[in-house]
């Protein structure tokens, strides 16, 4: 039961950072849920396709989201503000692929 509340967790803190109504504040504070419930999670080396999934549906978002950017003409407003939005959910990568690696390391040292 706990893995399936983290898993859930895990969803709901990334479908929240993916939103652009949060404050810097919020922000970082559902980064540090995010991470702990990563954490959780990271010892159950059975979550390893949980980990896979979370990291292409981030990279397919990060893909979309460049694309977007992408179609804006350079030094426009929207393209500035595609420009934070795309550097915003980075971090959102950067903390998913993590989670990832991570399970990978424990992994390929118990040679799974």
């Amino acid at each position: 039961m706990d893995k399936y509340i983290a898993r859930a967790n895990i969803d709901h803190f990334l479908s929240v950072l993916n939103s652009s109504d949060l404050t810097a504040q919020n922000r970082e504070t559902i980064m540090k849920l995010l991470v702990a419930e990563e954490d959780r999670l990271s010892h159950d080396l059975e979550q390893m396709q949980f980990a896979e999934d979370c990291v292409a549906k981030s990279l397919n978002r990060k893909n979309h989201l460049t694309n977007l950017r992408d179609a804006f003409a350079d030094g426009s407003t929207d393209r500035t503000r595609a420009d934070a939005v795309l550097a915003t959910f980075e971090e959102t990568h950067q903390l998913t692929v993590h989670f990832y690696q991570r399970m990978r390391e424990k992994a390929d040292g118990q040679g799974i």
